[in-house]
């Protein structure tokens, strides 16, 4: 499993909504990208969402991590990201849209079980 960096790509079940990421860290980085930690995936802006209509609500923001974080490597106390990194976003209909990790941003640094 691949770490998560600020360059990483997640997207919405939809394909093209893409999540917009932020790291409250700067200590760690992998090829000077710094390396997102527990909470920084969650409550971000997702734009590009194509699921619109007129009783459907595209997927604008990210809701809670549900898997993903390391069990084992921490950053200031915070666990890491990794690739596996899945949860759910506001869109329609609720409780059913997934985010996922497309691109971790790197390809050097991996956590191995």
């Amino acid at each position: 499993m691949k770490w998560l960096t600020e360059y990483g790509v997640i997207t919405c079940k939809h394909e093209l909504g893409v999540v917009s990421l932020a790291t409250t860290q700067d200590l760690v980085t992998i090829e000077q990208r710094k390396v997102l930690v527990e909470n920084d995936p969650e409550g971000r802006l997702i734009t590009g969402c194509p699921n619109i209509g007129a009783t459907i609500k595209p997927c604008t923001r990210t809701l809670n991590v549900e898997v993903g974080y390391s069990d084992f490597l921490r950053i200031h106390g915070q666990r890491i990201c990794l690739d596996t990194v899945t949860g759910l976003t506001d869109g329609t209909p609720p409780g059913v849209v997934k985010y996922t990790v497309r691109d971790p941003g790197q390809q050097l640094v991996t956590e191995v079980l």
